[in-house]
């Protein structure tokens, strides 16, 4: 058999295996190993051309090259014009049909929730929201708050000191003081935000917490009003069957001032562990702003009055929906968050 015999055979051959095929990028591949391959047909044929007479290798060889050529341009044409395995494959076909895979959705943190709610609340009676720095002055902190250096209310709260003057904040009433140094009233704001006290972890106490502060101060602003607020604020957050209380309490820059109880939502007021045998669950402070607070923002307290509270995040939250341990809002855990979707 000569070598045009040889060749020819080769691209029957070639034609027969495509005619065979059913479009796949694997099969393909199969048959360029099988032609173009280091042990393929065309190769064999370079092989052979040892045996040829020297004055005959010179022809061979372009007719072999012209033959490699032919099958590696029809090799590329077929690969290009099939189809991937993934797709044409009846095993690995895609159904449109099916469902889709499961991509899991994140969900807003319960704090988050709890204060964008009581943004809501307070925000539809004409409250703005503002902000504050988390690390102050000692004078705005304390000093502006009526709790001078000497101050037993310092000892209620544990300060994490920055600097000899400077603190990350204990309360959210700090900002209250500058918003009222940088504003002239009348003025309704709120004040969410974190806070930090060097207190021992455990169930009921962190060393950072959330709170919200709220201010109104204007012209003959009276304690009734204040109360007829912060009763519409509770039945809004907790719903319109909770009673609520209010206590005479100290607070140094608010007087008078009061503690807000709100009925138990867990015993509906009948007495457990949760509110102690009491019926009732102490959620706020509140109080009218002190005269000397306003005497050292430049405000006239013959001119002006108004109220203050302030309430914890946490604490609303964990009555809300039944959290008995403060911690589980700062580990992080996905399945914790996941029941907030």
């Amino acid at each position: 058999m000569t070598l045009q015999d040889k060749i020819n055979n080769i691209k029957s051959q070639f034609a027969d295996a495509v005619k065979r095929l059913s479009l796949t990028k694997k099969e393909v591949s199969d048959i360029k190993n099988q032609f173009l391959g280091r042990k393929g047909s065309v190769a064999e044929l370079f092989n052979e051309m040892k045996n040829l007479p020297p004055e005959d290798r010179s022809h061979a060889g372009k007719e072999l090259n012209i033959l490699k050529s032919e099958l590696s341009t029809e090799i590329d044409n077929l690969l290009h014009s099939t189809a991937d395995d993934s797709t044409s494959s009846p095993e690995s076909s895609i159904d449109p049909t099916l469902p889709g895979d499961f991509i899991p959705v994140g969900s807003i943190h319960p704090i988050e929730k709890t204060i964008q709610e009581i943004k809501n609340i307070f925000g539809a009676i004409g409250f703005n929201s503002v902000y504050g720095p988390e690390i102050d002055d000692d004078y705005h902190n304390f000093e502006a708050l009526n709790i001078p250096h000497h101050h037993p209310a310092r000892d209620m709260q544990d300060t994490f000191y920055v600097a000899d003057d400077v603190v990350l904040r204990t309360h959210t009433s700090n900002t209250q003081i500058h918003v009222m140094e940088e504003q002239q009233p009348p003025l309704r704001v709120i004040v969410p935000g974190r806070v930090y006290r060097n207190e021992a972890i455990s169930v009921r106490s962190y060393c950072l917490f959330h709170q919200i502060e709220g201010l109104y101060v204007s012209q003959k602003v009276t304690f009734a009003e204040m109360k007829g607020t912060l009763e519409y604020f509770v039945k809004s957050f907790f719903g319109q069957n909770v009673k609520t209380r209010f206590r005479p309490s100290y607070f140094p820059f608010t007087e008078p001032s009061a503690e807000v109880d709100v009925s138990c939502i867990f015993c509906k007021g009948s007495g457990c562990k949760t509110c102690k045998q009491t019926g009732w669950l102490e959620i706020l402070g509140c109080g009218m702003v002190d005269p000397d607070v306003f005497l050292k923002v430049g405000y006239d307290p013959e001119k002006w009055s108004g109220y203050a509270f302030g309430l914890g995040i946490e604490r609303m939250t964990m009555l809300k929906y039944g959290i008995d341990d403060i911690r589980l809002f700062f580990n992080g855990d996905v399945r914790f968050l996941r029941q907030f979707r």
